[in-house]
């Protein structure tokens, strides 16, 4: 008899985070890898109801959304195997019984909760460390993270580095608001941890290209930190720094395609899914070094040493002309960046469902 296994894909609900593109990648990966009749295993896909369907008719659905579901655990069947693909889902087996495969990507409340949140969020934490079975990192950094912060009872951690879907360059979609180029570019949540507003002082410097900051919740309504970013824009007359909401996923890749340079001075990263993303389209990546982000640009990425703006300034002059003259960089980056998006991030997971 199959071994029946749940896969955990419902941070589809934010399909434009990160998190959301990652389990987008598991199901494009489980509609044209799997067949019912040949996998060792029977697949279900819990997921928001409005993607039932989406994944091929060979899986099996179950609704993310369900109220009374995610309230009351017990209506879930019994599997044999569940995967959470990462470590902040509401969701996890109550059955005993059943092997609990958990994805950790970051650690990231230990830094940014005040300490009663953190202490939840903590043992919140250690309660699903307690429950797995298997557990699996996202890089080298979050795996000592891990190690150094939580009980681990003996457990093992393993490192299976994220998959990275290699974006289709022929579905840019160029946005329909003005484009000024020659521009830099950066992405992600508009909040604190991702420190764009460093790269303010620095464009200051550089009057003569225009940098798009986009992402969720950049409304300044709701934001804080977003406010902080387009209040400084106006009061300082930075008028080459763009602040937008987000883009679509063919808007994403045309801004990739036509960018100049790609940066990310973010704080804190389990992986850092944008700065691979770029170095697809060989742009030059420059970024900071903090946590993830050193292991995972490795030798193709150019590391901020500080946030002082002159000095960042004076890094991305030093090298952007230079990558440009010298085409063989742009190949090696695309290649290294190649590496994140081949299946061996599923291979190695395919693996544990069998062990498991």
């Amino acid at each position: 008899m199959k071994k029946r296994l749940l896969v955990d894909l419902s941070s589809l609900k934010n399909i434009y985070s990160g998190l959301g593109q990652i389990a987008l990648s598991y199901g494009i990966y489980f509609r044209d890898h799997y067949k019912k009749e040949d996998a060792p295993y029977e697949l279900t896909l819990l997921l928001p109801k409005k993607y039932f369907g989406l994944f091929g008719e060979e899986v099996h659905y179950i609704s993310s959304t369900n109220i009374i579901r995610k309230h009351v655990r017990f209506l879930f069947p019994k599997y044999d195997i569940w995967h959470s693909i990462h470590q902040l889902s509401r969701f996890r087996p109550i059955w005993r019984n059943t092997k609990f495969i958990l994805t950790i990507h970051d650690l990231n409340f230990l830094y940014e909760k005040t300490a009663g949140a953190r202490e939840r969020r903590y043992r919140k934490m250690q309660k699903k460390i307690h429950r797995a079975n298997e557990i699996v990192c996202i890089s080298n950094f979050t795996k000592s993270e891990v190690e150094r912060n939580l009980h681990l009872n003996e457990k093992q951690c393993r490192v299976i580095y994220n998959k990275v879907t290699l974006l289709d360059k022929d579905q840019a979609l160029k946005p329909d608001h003005q484009i000024r180029e020659p521009f830099f570019f950066t992405m992600g949540i508009i909040h604190k941890k991702k420190n764009f507003h460093v790269l303010l002082d620095m464009m200051k410097l550089m009057p003569e290209k225009h940098l798009y900051i986009v992402g969720m919740k950049a409304d300044v309504k709701q934001n804080s930190y977003a406010r902080y970013i387009k209040e400084r824009i106006k009061n300082e007359h930075i008028h080459n720094v763009t602040l937008r909401g987000p883009v679509s996923h063919r808007e994403k890749i045309w801004m990739y395609q036509h960018c100049e340079a790609f940066f990310f001075p973010s704080l804190l990263e389990g992986f850092g899914l944008p700065v691979i993303e770029a170095m697809q389209f060989g742009k030059p990546v420059f970024s900071s070094r903090e946590t993830s982000l050193r292991e995972i640009g490795g030798d193709f990425a150019y590391f901020w040493n500080n946030f002082y703006p002159q000095e960042m300034k004076q890094l991305v002059d030093e090298n952007l002309t230079q990558f440009y003259q010298n085409e063989s960089l742009a190949e090696k980056e695309k290649e290294y960046a190649r590496l994140f998006s081949s299946e061996k991030h599923f291979e190695e997971y395919e693996a544990l469902y069998e062990i498991a």
